[in-house]
C-alpha cells in the first residue's frame, strides 16, 4: 500500500505532459497532414502598414510593452552585450539578380514588397545605450556602417564578429565604445552569389569562447536551382577561432536562423524554416535541439523521414538518417528569433523557457505566426503548448502593422522584440518593475 501511495504521488508531482493539449503543428509530437499539390501555390501575403499614433502590439496578462527604439531601418537582429548595451542590425537583402527569376520570381517580389520586405539595406549595426522612465533607449548611435546585409552578432572577449551575407567578420572592441571605426577583418567566407536564397546568416559562439556556430539557409524551397547550387548550405558550420578552421557541424537545415544554449543542458538548439508548397499545415517550422554531424533530411525528407517526392534525384540512404525535430512551431509561420530565458525579471516560470519570434507566414490561408511566442522548458526538454506572449501584430483586416524577427534579453532581464516592418525595437517587462535606469 505504501509503494502504491508513493507510485500514485510520483505520478501527480510528474510535470503533465500527456494531458497537455497542442495546437494542430505544434510540439513534440505533431501530426503531418498529407501534402498537398497545387498548380499555383497559395500566396497570402499580408499587406505591411505603418504603426498609428500610439498602436502597438500587445502582450500577456502581467507584463507591459514599450518602444524601445523608434524610426530604424528595418531592425532584423538584436544582440546585447555585457555591459548592456543593444547592438541592432540594420539590414535587408543584397541583390540576388538569380533568385527567383521568370513569372512565379516576379509575382513573388511584388508579393515581398507589399509585405515591406524588399527595402534596400542600411547596412549598419547601431547602438541602443540607457533606459529612460519611458521605456526607450536614452541614446542611439551608428556602430558599424559600410557592412554588407549584416545579421549575427557575436562577442567573444575584445572581438566582436559579424555575419555578413557573405563572410564574418571582426573587429576590435573595447566595452563603452559607442563606434568602431577599424575595418572589420574577415576570418570566414560564407555562402552567397547571385541567388542567395536564404541571405541571413546567424552566429552565436560557444559557452567556453573557443568556437563560432554559423547558420547558413538553402539556396532553393526544395533545391529546384540545383543541387549543385546547394554546397555548404542548409547547414549550421562550425569555425574553431584559434586555427580558423571550419567544418559542416549538422545538416539538412533549411533555413537555421535563431540559435541559443539551453541552460539546463549547455545543449545547441536552434530554429527553422521548413519549405512551402506542400499545404496550408506542411510542413511545420521547428525547433530542435543541434546534434553534431546530425542530417535534418532537407532537400531529400521532411519532419525525419517523411519523402518529398519533388526532389530528384532521391538519395534513401540519407533520408534513412533523416533525424526529426524535437517541437514544431506551426505551418509556415517563418519561426526566426530564439532566447532562452535567463533573466531574473520574469515571473519563475519562465525560467529556462526560450521565446521565438514569428515572422509571419506568405503560403498559408489563414495567415499564422506574427506574432512571438513563449515555450516552457524542464529538464533541458519543451515541456508544454506555445503560449503567446506578444501579439496582435496582424490587424482584423489581415493588415501587418509589424513583423517580429530577432529576440533578445537585456541586461535588466527584459525582451526585446526587433521588428522589422515597424521599424521599431519593443521591450516587454512585468508591468510592477520600474524602467529607468542610468
Amino acid at each position: 500500500m505504501k509503494f502504491l501511495h508513493a507510485a500514485i504521488a510520483a505520478l501527480l508531482a510528474a510535470p503533465a505532459v500527456w494531458a497537455q493539449t497542442y495546437p494542430a503543428g505544434y510540439g513534440p509530437n505533431a501530426v503531418l497532414p498529407e501534402p498537398q499539390r497545387t498548380l499555383i501555390p497559395t500566396v497570402n501575403v499580408a499587406p505591411a502598414v505603418a504603426w498609428q499614433g500610439q498602436d502597438q502590439p500587445r502582450t500577456a496578462p502581467g507584463f507591459h510593452v514599450t518602444a524601445y527604439a523608434r524610426g530604424l531601418d528595418h531592425p532584423r537582429w538584436v544582440y546585447t552585450l555585457p555591459n548592456g548595451d543593444v547592438l541592432v542590425a540594420e539590414t535587408n537583402a543584397p541583390p540576388k539578380p538569380d533568385d527567383s527569376k521568370g513569372i512565379k520570381g516576379k509575382i513573388m517580389q511584388y508579393e515581398m514588397k507589399k509585405a515591406g520586405a524588399v527595402t534596400p539595406s542600411a547596412n549598419r549595426i547601431t547602438l541602443l545605450r540607457g533606459l529612460d522612465a519611458s521605456g526607450a533607449a536614452q541614446s542611439q548611435t551608428v556602430f558599424i556602417k559600410g557592412l554588407n546585409s549584416p545579421f549575427g552578432m557575436a562577442l567573444v572577449g575584445n572581438m566582436l564578429y559579424v555575419a555578413d551575407t557573405d563572410a564574418i567578420l571582426r573587429f576590435p572592441y573595447q566595452e563603452g565604445a559607442t563606434a568602431l571605426s577599424a575595418p572589420g577583418v574577415k576570418v570566414m567566407d560564407l555562402p552567397a552569389g547571385t541567388i542567395n536564397h536564404h541571405w541571413t546568416k546567424n552566429l552565436i559562439a560557444s559557452p567556453d569562447g573557443k568556437y563560432l556556430y554559423v547558420t547558413v539557409g538553402s539556396n532553393s524551397n526544395v533545391g529546384e536551382n540545383g543541387l549543385d547550387a546547394e554546397t555548404g548550405r542548409a547547414a549550421i558550420w562550425q569555425l574553431e577561432l584559434a586555427t580558423s578552421k571550419s567544418r559542416l557541424y549538422a545538416t539538412g537545415l533549411r533555413n537555421a536562423n535563431g540559435m541559443g544554449w539551453e541552460p539546463h543542458s549547455k545543449t545547441l538548439w536552434t530554429t527553422v524554416n521548413e519549405r512551402d508548397e506542400l499545404g496550408n499545415d506542411l510542413v511545420p517550422d521547428y525547433m530542435t535541439s543541434v546534434k553534431e554531424g546530425g542530417f535534418y533530411g532537407w532537400p531529400y525528407s521532411y519532419y525525419g523521414q517523411h519523402v518529398d517526392s519533388r526532389v530528384s534525384p532521391q538519395k534513401p540512404e540519407l533520408v534513412a538518417k533523416a533525424i526529426a525535430p524535437d517541437y514544431a512551431l506551426g505551418g509556415h509561420t517563418a519561426s526566426l528569433g530564439l532566447a532562452f530565458y535567463d533573466g531574473r525579471l520574469f515571473p519563475p516560470a519562465y525560467q529556462g523557457g526560450v521565446f521565438i519570434g514569428q515572422h509571419g507566414s506568405w503560403n498559408r490561408k489563414p495567415h499564422s505566426g506574427y506574432k512571438v511566442v513563449f515555450v516552457p522548458f524542464a529538464g533541458g526538454k519543451p515541456s508544454g503548448p506555445p503560449q503567446d506572449f506578444l501579439f496582435g501584430f496582424l490587424d482584423n483586416s489581415g493588415k501587418a502593422h509589424g513583423r517580429p524577427v530577432g529576440v533578445a534579453v537585456d541586461r535588466q532581464g527584459a525582451l526585446l522584440v526587433a521588428d522589422d516592418v515597424g521599424n521599431i525595437i519593443w521591450r516587454v517587462a512585468p508591468s510592477a518593475t520600474t524602467t529607468a535606469s542610468k
